[in-house]
This record gives structure tokens, sequence and C-alpha cells, in this order.
């Protein structure tokens, strides 16, 4: 399905951010990556460990998706909690996903966030600060060094 058959709002934004990062056009930590999904850690954790799962290949919404393209999302999801679990040890970890503006979709780039809860439980929807891709490197180190081996991507040069 194309998501212009579909009543999905779909933000706009040019150029896609999502895009510039995986072209290294603007700085970002890619925690890992293989030809279809590539694993973003974000600088608004909204969580702890907060992560963003994204298909390389440029698409606005879930409705676009090919079946390997999906396998290979809900694999690395389940590579990156694990990961998230070994490196920070959270009580619960939140994964969602948002297709069109009413349902808080900023980024028109199909993508999943996943995070550990944070210490009162749940993640933060409200504003965050913004950290520095050196920050968001050591997260991605942390998460790295505890992360289940033979992942589904491999981790970014």
């Amino acid at each position: 399905m194309n998501y212009a058959d579909s009543s999905l709002d779909i933000p706009e934004q040019e150029p896609c951010a999502f895009c510039d990062y995986l072209s290294g056009a603007r700085p970002f930590t890619i925690l890992c990556r293989n030809d279809l999904v590539a694993v973003l850690v974000t600088r608004e954790q909204r969580g702890i460990g907060h992560l963003l799962i994204l298909p390389v290949r440029h698409y606005p919404t879930l409705l676009e998706s090919e079946s390997h393209e999906r396998h290979a999302m809900m694999d690395t999801l389940a590579w990156a909690a694990s990961a998230i679990d070994a490196a920070f040890e959270r009580p619960g970890i939140a994964v969602w996903q948002n297709n069109g503006t009413t349902a808080h979709q900023a980024i028109p780039h199909l993508h999943f966030h996943i995070a550990g809860t944070l210490p009162d439980g749940g993640t933060d929807f409200d504003d965050v600060p913004e950290l520095t891709v050196e920050q968001t490197g050591h997260i991605a180190e942390q998460i790295l060094a505890a992360a289940p081996p033979n992942g589904p991507c491999s981790p970014a040069s």
C-alpha cells in the first residue's frame, strides 16, 4: 500500500533528517546498520538507552513497508531490547511507533522507538534535553558492550 492511498496525514520535512543521518550529511550516532535496517541513538533520550530502529530505505509509514523489512526491523527490535536490558537492567522496556501527524509522527521516515523505562516507570514525552553526539556515542558504547553477539546488524564504522 502507498500512503498516498491512505487517509494518513504525513508530516512534511525536506530533506529527511533520518536520511541525512544515514548518509552522513548530518552528525548522529549510528549504533549499527545493515542493508535493510539501522539503529540510531536518539539525542532526545525519553527513556534509558533510547534507540530508533528504522529502515535504510526511505518511506514514511508502516503501510509502505515490505515483509522482509518488517521482519528485519522486528529482529532488530528484539536484539535492541536484549541489549538495553543487558546494559541498563531496567524493570521495563517500551516500544512505540507512530504513523501520521495525529499519531505524533514528526519525521516522515518509518521508525520505531525502544527504551528502558525511567526510574519512576514509563518514558518521558515532555520536553527533554538534547544530548550531544559525544553523549549519545557513550550510550552506544554501553549498549554495544552488553549487546548479544551475532546481532542483526553490524556496528557502524
